[in-house]
């Protein structure tokens, strides 16, 4: 079993920035894939963003340029990380964590708000 904790999120206005953590725990060495997706109201989850455990990232057309999706595996650190720059209204959305094991189990965080005002 793996288990995962968003924290980050929050409200900011057209242009800021956040910064979205994902913290794993349990069996983290069987953990080949995290990635970070979002819901709107009203809309379909969408994959944001993506990393591998050999360290390939990819991103949806919709924020590549302005995300950046990063891990820390210092020890003790199994954190996932989502740089969100020059946010804007449609990045309003809930942002959940989703990491996939060597079996290809999926897990999934509680999710985090992220609020843009324009």
């Amino acid at each position: 079993q793996v288990q995962l904790l968003e924290s980050g999120g929050g409200s900011v206005q057209f242009g800021g920035s956040l910064r979205l953590s994902c913290a794993a725990s349990g069996r983290i060495f069987s953990i080949n894939r995290v990635a970070w997706h979002r819901r709107a109201p009203g809309k379909q989850r969408e994959l944001v963003a993506a990393i591998t455990s050999g360290g390939s990232t990819n991103y949806s057309d919709s924020v590549k340029g302005r995300f950046t999706i990063s891990r820390d595996n210092a020890k003790n650190k199994n954190t996932v990380y989502l740089q969100m720059n020059s946010l804007k209204p449609e990045d309003t959305a809930v942002y959940y964590c989703n990491a996939r094991d060597e079996v290809n189990d999926a897990y999934w965080g509680q999710g985090t708000q992220v609020t843009v005002s324009s």
